[in-house]
């Protein structure tokens, strides 16, 4: 009888939000669920996919053909492929990956439940099995994105953008709060645009402010704005309560008005660079993260020398960056050449990075003798490991302190004393809780 279940999660923090509602259904249906095993347990795989760039398509087919591997050699009885690779590619995933037992669709969790003979419980619809530390989740506000960037396939996966009632959400923060909640990343694939659908208007500022408003809600941290019409009214928001982690990361994808301008931004690196200034005078040590390509089609010596010049100005405290790939379907694979070479992409991603890399070992040394609030995230052989409210699980930097100290509580806050550097890693010394 099959009643073991390893979901294995690919891909970005949506995802994973998507895995913990599969998560919650399957055990309530009397399952033993796993998420992402160091070992498989020899039942069911479920492989929840990403299909954003090649980078990320790659691995998660890497991972299938290993599980299809474990399958033939008996160490799996079946094996279920859904998230974004599939709904998008699910027509050529069953040709050429025959020996998955069926694909899904991205949200199509009860045709997985339907396979294991579950049924669907709607009343549990907004339920999850948390599988981050217990300390901290990732509260997703919103789906899909009406963008439509002329580089960007999400929309084509995802649909249009869909915001979640505000009252749904603020039940999930006060469940996940009772549950031992403390931090929550908000996340949409546009944040920004919350509301718009439902209320006529954009309400994030106004929703941040009553998830700030539950008892027991210590840091907020908002991820993946979008800088076009960016609601002003959440920046006194940032400012002015307290558990609104100074931190934002906000996507500007390249700052040349006329890369912006192919990719359908609806941006200019003018208005760019006065929303990141303001945000620097209306919230002195406000993080900011965002993301950068570079190779976009017609992407000219002189526009990347504009983002590296944009970069430097700046400082962002946080940067992840790509090399444009072409996606099937887009604007951009339709009606643009794929026209800078390989070898010059990788040439100015390195580029790119290595600026950043100097400007945030710059940012990090900056905060040496400082005290700042610190969450204890884990333990390890030497340190335990904590973060401060610039820094968001997975993506940033973190803070080591010597486990001869004195014994810390996961989950709980400290004030820290930040005694010196390692990479992008702050060391501290523990003054007192708090």
């Amino acid at each position: 009888m099959i009643r073991r279940v390893d979901i294995i999660t690919m891909g970005c923090s949506k995802n994973l939000v998507d895995s913990e509602h599969l998560l919650y259904q399957l055990k309530a249906g009397g399952f033993r669920t796993y998420h992402n095993p160091k070992r498989l347990h020899g039942d069911v795989a479920v492989v929840n996919t990403c299909g954003f760039i090649n980078d990320a398509k790659e691995e998660s087919i890497n991972m299938i053909l290993y599980l299809c591997k474990a399958r033939r050699e008996g160490k799996l009885k079946r094996l279920y492929v859904i998230g974004c690779l599939s709904e998008r590619f699910f027509r050529e995933l069953n040709k050429e990956i025959p020996e998955v037992d069926r694909y899904f669709g991205k949200f199509d969790w009860q045709g997985v439940l339907r396979e294991l003979h579950l049924q669907y419980d709607p009343s549990c619809a907004d339920k999850r099995l948390i599988t981050t530390p217990s300390h901290y989740a990732y509260l997703k506000i919103a789906e899909g994105c009406d963008r439509k960037c002329a580089y960007c396939a999400i929309p084509i996966i995802t649909g249009p953008h869909k915001s979640r009632p505000m009252e749904n959400i603020i039940e999930e923060v006060k469940a996940l709060v009772s549950q031992g909640v403390k931090e929550f990343q908000v996340i949409a694939q546009e944040l920004t645009y919350y509301g718009l659908d439902l209320y006529g208007k954009r309400r994030l500022a106004e929703l941040v402010c009553r998830i700030s408003d539950v008892p027991g809600v210590e840091w907020i941290r908002l991820h993946y704005g979008y800088p076009h019409q960016f609601p002003m009214d959440l920046i006194p928001v940032i400012k002015e309560r307290s558990n609104v982690c100074h931190y934002l990361d906000i996507a500007l994808q390249h700052s040349s008005d006329v890369v912006l301008q192919r990719m359908h931004r609806h941006t200019t690196r003018v208005y760019q660079r006065d929303l990141m200034l303001c945000l620097r005078e209306e919230i002195p040590d406000i993080c900011l993260r965002t993301t950068f390509m570079v190779g976009f089609p017609g992407e000219t010596d002189q526009d990347f020398e504009d983002l590296m010049n944009f970069t430097r100005e700046i400082r962002f405290d946080r940067m992840g960056a790509f090399s444009y790939s072409e996606e099937e379907g887009t604007y951009a694979a339709a009606h643009y050449e794929d026209d800078v070479p390989q070898t010059v992409k990788q040439e100015r991603l390195s580029r790119l990075m290595q600026l950043q890399q100097d400007i945030a070992v710059e940012l990090c040394e900056k905060k040496v003798g400082q005290t700042l609030r610190v969450i204890i995230d884990r333990e390890e052989e030497d340190y335990f490991i904590g973060r401060t409210q610039y820094d968001s699980p997975e993506v940033d930097g973190e803070v080591l302190i010597p486990r001869q100290e004195r014994k810390l509580q996961t989950g709980s806050f400290y004030n820290v004393k930040i005694t010196g550097t390692e990479d992008f890693d702050l060391i501290g010394t523990t003054l007192t809780d708090k």
